[in-house]
């Protein structure tokens, strides 16, 4: 079950992904949140959690999403391999494979999830 509608992430988001290109964004963000939250919501149902977690998790995907549209990728390869973009007389220079394991998540999306409680990983006893 996809975590987000299209009409959510027009709500939420930038809007600038087309509605033909949102459900591959749709399924690698929420990959990649997943990865993030132990895929709590893969085991849970969303629906019937606080409305507080649910909406932070999904701005957390619309985020997600926002990101890979603005980076122009959507993969761990596809974001380090961004060298240098060059506008006019203004040149910027990218990393060249640090920390991309990083770099793959949103700093937006992070945000979002932080005091959700779904980014504990800590041991569970009993």
């Amino acid at each position: 079950m996809p975590y987000l509608t299209y009409e959510e992430y027009k709500f939420w988001g930038n809007a600038s992904v087309t509605e033909e290109a949102f459900p591959k964004l749709l399924q690698k963000a929420s990959d990649v949140i997943d990865s993030v939250t132990r895929a709590f919501y893969r085991f849970n149902d969303i629906n019937m959690d606080v409305p507080y977690r649910r909406e932070q998790f999904k701005k957390a995907v619309v985020a997600q999403i926002d990101y890979f549209d603005d980076m122009g990728a959507n993969t761990a390869h596809g974001l380090s391999s961004i060298q240098s973009v060059t506008i006019g007389r203004t040149s910027i220079s990218g990393k060249s494979g640090a920390n991309v394991e990083k770099d793959i998540l949103s700093s937006d999306a992070l945000m979002y999830l932080q005091y959700t409680g779904l980014l504990y990983s800590g041991v569970r006893c009993c």
